[in-house]
């Protein structure tokens, strides 16, 4: 950029300089470009201008606008590239969204059937735990019946021993007494016997 910058330059002090001696030229004599000689001076003239501008276009220019080509070239190949990997990645984020939901309806329908799955689960570990608990209440009634039954036999023998106590002191004289033992004595006999 510098050097097309320094020959432009260079073009516009050479141009002035070939013009200048045109301009200082007094306008009361005839143009100097209308004779023979201020002819062949103006086309040789031309020449050399035209000669340093088509040399500067393509010392310069050339690689210059090759290069500006070359760049605008890989930049519309990165932009094609950047276009088509878009493209793959919207079609694949279509197909996802197709299938997401099938995969919706999917995974509604499997949370429904483990719901009820667990719900059954949980009705026969409710109604387990619920035998459990009444077979438990059940023995406890049963215990406590075993209980109760035992104590009341417990208490109708004592109330029992305690009104043969009373009986018995009423209707024990010391003459049942002796009768009472000699029974006793004679059995006892007899049983050795």
């Amino acid at each position: 950029m510098k050097r097309l910058l320094g020959a432009a330059g260079f073009l516009a002090v050479f141009l002035f300089l070939a013009v200048l001696p045109v301009l200082a030229t007094e306008r009361e004599t005839p143009p100097p470009t209308e004779t023979g000689m201020g002819l062949v001076f103006r086309w040789l003239n031309f020449a050399i201008v035209f000669g340093v501008i088509a040399f500067a276009a393509v010392k310069w220019g050339g690689p210059y606008f090759r290069a500006q080509a070359e760049e605008t070239a890989g930049k519309i190949a990165e932009g094609a590239r950047a276009r088509e990997a878009a493209n793959r990645q919207r079609d694949e984020i279509q197909k996802k969204l197709a299938g997401l939901e099938d995969e919706v309806k999917r995974l509604r329908v499997e949370a429904k059937r483990d719901a009820e799955a667990e719900a059954k689960r949980l009705r026969a570990l409710a109604r387990s735990e619920a035998d459990r608990i009444e077979h438990a209440a059940q023995m406890e009634i049963e215990a406590a019946g075993r209980a109760a039954r035992l104590e009341l036999k417990a208490l109708a023998a004592r109330l029992a021993v305690e009104r043969a106590e009373v009986l018995l002191s009423k209707e024990m004289t010391p003459e049942a007494e002796t009768a009472l033992f000699r029974t006793f004595v004679a059995e006892l006999e007899r049983s050795v016997n």
